[in-house]
């Protein structure tokens, strides 16, 4: 507000900033400042757990089971509603900090045990789609129209943090019918919410099912991507989404296609911090990103890895390891 005050902007934009301005953005509003772009109560509709779950309930767009609890008993028995495995986490964390896959009671009363003090914050308990595909759409939204800039397909299993996850621009395993699927949510979820500006869906898919995860109404860690995939500025588009303008004055209406694929890459810290956590998991771990291009998948993939510090070893041995969980039972 010292800013505001001294510069007295016309307007000020909460949606490049990550989920730190989301947080902050109600109280800059009510102490005065002008917020321009998707509005402070379309985020709390986004943020807010049981609102969103309504909203989608109202749309009839498949989502997750979920629950809140607000102590331990409470979170059992949501856990047994929804049945194990289920995704834990508290409420408003940035980068996924926290966040947990149980399988059983005993994994539960040990996560929160750890990471909750019941100060009075929910837990979030989801259910875990596992060997679920996992989708990322960014998309621009001024009220009246939704033009999406990229979809992309998670090369990570379920359960990885998109920020650690690699994913590839366009899907290379997901069926145009499920593409149409997520591209018709994402313009109904746009239009609903009244966003002004960019924003992103999480989905996944599972047994020919499209799950909704989550909305984020704002600027995505995938939007630099994305732009230089299709050479689109969309930061620059929803700016000026922002300040009146039309997607159609913009010019930018169709979803872009790109030549070939385009690989985005997580830069992991324990390629140069030894003893650094290596199991990618829900909490983000990452500390930068490379991309990779070419005509074929496994090409730009490739490309990626040695960008990121990877090379691919063309001789050596292979360890697997395979969960209890997934191991064949006779």
């Amino acid at each position: 507000m010292n800013i505001v005050e001294h510069e007295r902007p016309s307007g000020v934009l909460v949606q490049f900033g990550g989920q730190t301005p989301l947080n902050i953005a109600r109280v800059l509003e009510e102490a005065g400042a002008p917020i321009w772009g998707t509005s402070v109560d379309t985020i709390d509709l986004a943020e807010d757990r049981q609102r969103f779950n309504a909203l989608l309930t109202v749309l009839e767009i498949p989502q997750p089971r979920g629950a809140i609890a607000f102590n331990q008993a409470e979170a059992l028995r949501a856990a047994h509603a929804i049945r194990y495995p289920v995704l834990v986490r508290p409420s408003y964390v940035l980068g996924g900090r926290g966040m947990g896959i149980v399988f059983e009671d005993d994994e539960l009363l040990s996560w929160l045990e750890k990471h909750i003090e019941w100060t009075g914050h929910p837990v979030l308990i989801d259910q875990f789609l596992d060997d679920a595909f996992e989708v990322d759409v960014d998309a621009l939204c001024d009220g009246h129209q939704v033009t999406i800039g990229g979809i992309m397909q998670h090369i990570e299993e379920a359960g990885v943090h998109s920020g650690d996850s690699a994913c590839v621009l366009p899907p290379y395993k997901i069926s145009y019918y499920h593409l149409d699927i997520i591209r018709d949510y994402t313009r109904r979820i746009g239009l609903a919410l009244g966003v002004r500006g960019l924003f992103n869906i999480q989905c996944a898919i599972l047994d020919d099912i499209v799950y909704v995860l989550e909305v984020n109404p704002r600027a995505s860690r995938t939007v630099p991507f994305v732009s230089k995939a299709t050479g689109h500025p969309l930061a620059q588009y929803a700016a000026q989404i922002a300040t009146g303008k039309r997607l159609a004055e913009l010019g930018f209406v169709e979803e872009p296609r790109v030549q070939g694929f385009f690989v985005k890459e997580a830069v992991l810290p324990f390629v140069k911090f030894p003893g650094a956590e290596v199991r990618l998991g829900p909490e983000m771990r990452s500390t930068g990103e490379v991309m990779g291009h070419a005509e074929s998948f496994g090409h730009a993939f490739a490309k990626s890895q040695i960008a990121a510090g990877n090379p691919l070893p063309m001789e050596g041995y292979a360890f697997i390891s395979v969960n209890d969980l997934t191991k064949a039972t006779r």
